[in-house]
């Protein structure tokens, strides 16, 4: 565990505050969902709670279906990271934050292509990603309460690849359904 050298007092409502910077550098916005931990020292420990993340052996499952079906490198994010993909080597994408352009696709709510053959241009996939040897891409909100906390992603890096009514289709389907999964 790395100090900050920050110290905060507990208020008399039991409340503590998050400095903005350490906000700011894990992404954690105004009511976000923190999951408390103690361990055997007396630490307490807070992490981002993922939804998306609580199903992650569904959501491998998932990609990996889709990937069979399309031949489409499948990924399935929640607001802060790449929870699974298919398709791909684990270490490219897996567990890896979500680059800030996604995160907006995400809050738009609407689906969206790319087709390097029509003109357009890719989208980063993480921040660490080269978004240059993407040919094409779908991207579908995952909506749940109202709420987007996530996306359905399929990424193409053949030549001459184009993503179709198909792929929007089955994009659309799959973050429908880890939608109403969510609900439950």
């Amino acid at each position: 565990m790395k100090a900050t050298g920050i110290v905060r007092r507990i208020d008399e409502l039991g409340r503590v505050v998050i400095p903005k910077e350490i906000r700011r550098t894990l992404r954690i916005r105004e009511g976000d969902p923190l999951e408390i931990y103690t361990d055997r020292d007396g630490e307490v420990i807070l992490k981002k709670y993922s939804p998306i993340g609580e199903m992650s052996s569904f959501a491998k499952d998932y990609t990996e279906s889709i990937f069979r079906s399309l031949g489409h490198i499948a990924c399935i994010v929640d607001r802060d990271q790449v929870i699974a993909a298919s398709g791909v080597n684990k270490k490219e994408l897996w567990d890896k934050p979500i680059s800030r352009d996604l995160e907006q696709a995400i809050a738009s709510r609407q689906t969206q292509t790319f087709n390097r053959q029509l003109g357009g241009k890719a989208m980063s996939v993480t921040n660490e990603d080269d978004n240059s040897g993407y040919t094409a891409q779908v991207v579908s909100p995952i909506i749940a309460d109202g709420e987007a906390i996530g996306a359905v992603l399929l990424l193409s890096r053949e030549q001459g690849a184009k993503m179709g009514d198909t792929e929007i289709k089955v994009a659309e389907t799959a973050a429908g359904i880890v939608g109403r999964q969510m609900e439950q």
